[in-house]
């Protein structure tokens, strides 16, 4: 009898491993699959699963994840549901990513700040900086959430700078993704500070300049914001790089240094006269200044019109009688 039964059940062996190898799509292990919700199926891992294919087996990853399940937990799981003759294709684990819409955080951040500016008149929401907490980069979103981002509520303290806000995407007639946003949003003001260190008496120059927003509690009124309020302009005094400038810290560049030849221009209706001089003193444009006429010896004022060059203010027409041999640059008019 034993025996019997012994044969019989191998000759049954022998026909359900006949049956399987005459199946034309046998099951298959997947070696990567891409889940769509929150649980993984028997047909998300294995293909030709056929009617178990919907049964739930596994959690899937959060949204915007990736794990690994491992072959024999694969098996383990589906022991109870009939799948005979799985090829396993050499695998040990299977990969797991779950489906999802990535929102940059840029985006997030541009959406806070325009909320806050609508909401909170902080100014224009370009002058709104924000600052999303734990280093987001993006959010991630049911893949059939396709919808533009809303908030659907924010609280902001004005003090702190602190935001808690709801956002919603839209993801089908009646499901929302929805998500909760916290950190910190600023109102700032682009600022002019020097890039480098600099020299009293050096021209600052467009390379010389960076760009910064800081907060606008932070920046008084004498602070400069436009770089071209500052470019061609000497410095004060010694400037330390990273500080933001005032105004009080430049000044015009000097066009004549002390001890400098110069040439001394006296303008009278009909004429020009130039002559050589030195300088006393030395200064920037538009400033009076002591000059030598190096013919005379005389020392008169004059005004600096540019580089080297000096407008005589004082003692012109006794400069002009005494300096005849100066050169005549212009005819009557």
């Amino acid at each position: 009898m034993t025996r019997l039964f012994l044969a019989a059940f191998i000759a049954f062996g022998a026909l359900i491993t006949s049956a399987v190898a005459q199946v034309p799509n046998p099951p298959r292990l997947k070696s990567e699959a891409i889940i769509h919700g929150d649980i993984v199926r028997i047909g998300d891992l294995i293909e030709n699963s056929g009617v178990v294919a919907n049964v739930p087996i596994f959690r899937a990853p959060d949204l915007g994840y990736t794990g690994t399940v491992s072959v024999d937990a694969i098996l383990n799981a589906i022991r109870d549901h009939a799948l005979i003759g799985i090829d396993t294709a050499g695998l040990s684990k299977v990969v797991v990513t779950r489906a999802t819409r990535t929102v940059p955080a840029t985006d997030i951040e541009d959406l806070i700040a325009r909320t806050l500016s609508a909401r909170f008149d902080l100014g224009d929401s370009k002058d709104i900086t924000v600052n999303l907490g734990h280093d987001m980069r993006s959010i991630y979103a049911d893949p059939l959430a396709v919808g533009e981002p809303r908030v659907t509520h924010i609280d902001y303290d004005t003090r702190s700078t602190r935001f808690d806000a709801t956002i919603e995407i839209p993801a089908g007639p009646a499901k929302r993704s929805v998500f909760r946003i916290a950190g910190r949003a600023s109102p700032t003001v682009e600022i002019v500070t020097i890039g480098r260190t600099v020299e009293r008496g050096n021209i600052i120059k467009d390379a010389d300049i960076v760009m910064e927003r800081r907060p606008r509690s932070e920046v008084s009124r004498d602070v400069i914001t436009k770089r071209a309020d500052v470019i061609g302009k000497a410095a004060r005094g010694m400037m330390q790089g990273g500080r933001p400038l005032r105004a009080a810290d430049l000044m015009k560049p000097d066009l004549v240094l002390r001890n400098e030849a110069v040439t001394l221009v006296y303008e009278a209706p009909g004429m020009v006269l130039t002559i050589r001089g030195k300088a006393n003193d030395g200064g920037a444009e538009g400033d009076v200044i002591s000059v030598i006429n190096e013919q005379s010896k005389r020392v008169v004022q004059g005004m600096i019109i540019g580089p080297g060059r000096v407008a005589i203010t004082t003692g012109s027409r006794r400069l002009a009688a005494n300096n005849v041999t100066g050169s005549i640059n212009a005819n009557a008019r």
